[in-house]
């Protein structure tokens, strides 16, 4: 007897070579019917024939399905037959029937490479080559379901021979492949002066380009989503007008390495790290420097590890390639602070400046991406910026969500994400939001997931943090306005943890313990040292890090030594501070108006605004140790206090006290240190510093603990300090275990999915007690 079933898929299922696979499947298995992709990135799949032959299907649809599909449901219902007579692949339907995954951009995949380097291939040295597996995604993306029609790829008609392959099913990379060209249909590469002078096209631009890279010259390179800047990584003369020219004085530059092999000469490579290397994410990853690696040093400037990545497309590879290091470095094409360029106008208008050549070509670049950034952290991934390869996938709540939920996300290297069902999909990494390209970027790339999702904001939650001037909670008071809709403001520390709960499904109320740079406090301190008991209904603060005061406020973030002033006047007298400002240069490295500066911010300490700040701590302590006197990026003077430190056996004594709420005293530390100045290493003072604030903070959460209590998560920005995560592992022991934030990031580009949690639980409860 016939029969028939439907299916309806979702996860990353469109623009993974889902479909072909499935009709494959069902070919071999003697079914008819068809798939089509539909509304909501989902797949829709009818079936149809004798019971046996329906179980043949669904038996090697679950046995042979790839890594590349990432299914998060399959709904299967029994629907009458229809007699069709084949199975097809038939036109996609935009109607929403389900919500699915939109699919991130994936690297050039194994094969598609070896097709470019093969000379008697047709796509031997194509730039742009990709397949059903590989190639950009979301980056070119302007509506979903993800077919060629919808992606920038629609300005390029596939030639006959694109066209054969594509409608071939035994074509396992190219059927019905929706991003796929050749040298003859296409994008083109061209090779510009600064001035706009046409050089020359092709493959002839690449290799010309790799040789003026080779000769000093620095060239912007139009990538997936938006334009690098390279240069040789191994000339200090080049690198440091690289510096001048982009105003970086000590932000480290990413190096690009051609493969595995180039990638050892310059750092550290285990297993784990090469499998990230060569996964279709291809995220930077920070690795130990070898010693004898050629890298100049201006390219991380006092930083132990180097930000390494592998070419994800072939005109990365073909360049490099034409290098003669086989390695450059590869930054994001962008001025200082501001989203990179995806268009020639942005790249002419505000890259001419500090580059000499264009390497661009004419795909347009839908959504911006930025590369993904991760590190290891006792020993797991841990990610810094999540971009291209991760974003826009979704993770599962523990909660259905009464309303759609959009989230404005904080301040820095932010992200906003919007919420629905018992989902939350996360936009890519924006970028500081002080910034006002990245300001309009937020508001930009929250519409497009509402589109892609068909969420509307008159309809919805809106969640912001809640500090009152952070633009993203402006913006957010915008749309309440606007639209009418329901806003709640959710505490900084508190939506840190709630994101990592969120992240692992947990449900149960949980010890948690945040530290950053700065979070709007409850008691109008700025908060950054926190030990918290949180759910997602609410949360106590039961311990923190000592206040200091910041003298000069913001200026206290820019030169550390006005916080180290700050920390010290505790237990110091003035001429005391100043003695020891003057002996170990601090006056004079990390104040700009030297002793005047010193002593009027003396005077005024204990009436500037308090904090309980991790990050000002750490920066001291920099400064202190005088491994950093000035701030020129985010969490640049305690970036380089872990890469100075050396580990050793000993730890400073901690000291808590309070008995409701626990502070730990941080000045004890910063006066034994002081005290080992002259008689230790540095480098393992700046270790135990570390380390001791990390296990003070683990006692008070072990202290905090009750018996119902499981786990203790871990997050903010600083949670992915080695020896801070060493202090709190070694005070927690058993009792509590340990989590950290391993798919999202721990800073403020993992905080509006906690916004998103915190608000779903918040609006339920209301809910159900009306």
């Amino acid at each position: 007897m016939l029969k028939a079933i439907k299916l309806t898929v979702t996860g990353i299922v469109q623009g993974v070579g889902f479909r072909p696979f499935i009709y494959r499947t069902a070919v071999k298995s003697g079914v008819t019917g068809y798939v089509k992709n539909i509304g909501g990135s989902a797949v829709e799949i009818h079936v149809e024939g004798f019971e046996e032959k329906i179980k043949e299907f669904l038996k090697k649809f679950n046995e042979n399905k790839l890594s590349l599909f990432q299914l998060d449901r399959v709904e299967l219902i029994e629907v009458e037959p229809k007699n069709y007579c084949k199975f097809e692949i038939v036109e996609s339907d935009p109607k929403l029937h389900a919500n699915s995954m939109i699919p991130p951009d994936f690297s050039i995949c194994d094969n598609c490479l070896r097709e470019v380097l093969d000379v008697s291939s047709r796509f031997y040295l194509y730039p742009f080559h990709s397949c059903a597996y590989c190639g950009p995604r979301y980056s070119i993306i302007e509506r979903i379901p993800y077919d060629r029609e919808n992606t920038s790829m629609r300005d390029f008609p596939l030639c006959i021979k694109c066209i054969s392959e594509y409608k071939d099913p035994e074509n396992f990379y190219r059927f019905h492949a929706q991003g796929i060209s050749c040298k003859e249909c296409g994008p083109k590469v061209k090779l510009y002066t600064r001035d706009s002078e046409f050089l020359c096209e092709g493959y002839e631009a690449i290799e010309k380009a790799g040789k003026l890279i080779d000769e000093g010259s620095i060239v912007a390179v139009k990538g997936i989503g938006g334009y690098h800047i390279a240069s040789l990584a191994t000339r200090d003369e080049v690198v440091l007008r690289l510096r001048k020219m982009k105003r970086r004085p000590s932000k480290p530059f990413a190096v690009m390495a051609l493969n595995l092999d180039v990638a050892a000469r310059i750092v550290y490579l285990n297993d784990d790290a090469a499998k990230l290397l060569t996964s279709k994410e291809r995220p930077i990853v920070l690795l130990d420097r070898r010693e004898d690696s050629n890298v100049s040093d201006l390219v991380a400037p006092s930083l132990r590890q180097i930000g390494i990545f592998l070419p994800y497309t072939s005109i990365h590879y073909l360049l490099l390639n034409n290098t003669s290091d086989k390695f450059t470095i590869m930054t994001s094409g962008n001025p200082s602070g501001e989203p990179m360029c995806t268009d020639e106008e942005c790249a002419r208008k505000k890259l001419s400046q500090f580059v000499d050549y264009f390497l661009i070509h004419n795909r347009r670049i839908v959504n911006r991406v930025d590369d993904s950034v991760v590190r290891f952290t006792a020993g797991k991934l841990m990610l810094l910026r999540r971009g291209r390869g991760y974003a826009p996938k979704w993770t599962t709540l523990p909660i259905k969500l009464k309303k759609p939920v959009i989230a404005f996300g904080a301040m820095f290297q932010s992200s906003g994400a919007v919420g629905f069902e018992d989902k939350v999909v996360l936009t890519q990494y924006i970028g500081d939001l002080d910034e006002y390209n990245c300001f309009k970027d937020l508001e930009h790339y929250l519409k497009f997931l509402m589109n892609c999702y068909k969420i509307s904001a008159d309809s919805s939650a809106i969640v912001a943090d809640l500090h009152p001037r952070y633009p993203s909670t402006l913006l957010a008071e915008e749309w309440a306005r606007k639209y009418g809709s329901e806003i709640l403001k959710v505490q900084h520390h508190w939506a840190h943890i709630a994101s990592a709960m969120a992240e692992y499904g947990l449900e149960e109320e949980v010890v948690g313990i945040a530290i950053d740079g700065a979070g709007y406090g409850l008691d109008g301190t700025v908060w950054g040292g926190e030990v918290l008991i949180a759910n997602y209904d609410d949360f106590e603060r039961v311990g923190h890090l000592e206040l200091h005061s910041m003298p000069g406020g913001d200026l206290a973030v820019k030169y550390p030594a006005r916080m180290l002033a700050s920390i010290l006047s505790k237990e110091l007298s003035e001429e005391e501070i100043s003695k020891i400002f003057k002996k170990y240069g601090i006056t004079e490295k990390g104040l700009p108006r030297k002793e005047k500066e010193l002593e009027i911010l003396l005077k005024h300490i204990h009436s500037s605004p308090k904090t309980s700040s991790i990050g000002r701590v750490l920066d001291s302590a920099a400064t202190l140790l005088g491994i950093c006197f000035e701030r020129t990026y985010e969490g640049e003077p305690a970036i380089k206090l872990e890469a100075f430190s050396k580990k050793c056996n000993e730890m400073f004594e901690v000291n808590i006290i309070g008995s409701e709420k626990y502070v730990l005293k941080t000045t004890p530390i910063f006066l034994e240190a002081l005290e080992l100045l002259d008689k230790k290493d540095k480098r393992e003072i700046a270790y135990m510093v570390q380390k001791s604030i990390g296990y003070g903070l683990g006692l008070i959460a072990r202290k905090a603990a009750k018996k119902k209590h499981n786990y203790l998560v871990l997050s903010g920005g600083a949670a992915v300090n080695d020896y801070l995560v060493e202090g709190v592992e070694e005070a927690i022991g058993s009792k509590l275990k340990l989590l950290l934030p391993r798919n999202y990031p721990a800073n403020d580009g993992g905080i509006a999915l906690g916004q998103v949690a915190i608000a779903g639980h918040l609006l339920n409860r209301v809910e159900n007690i009306e």
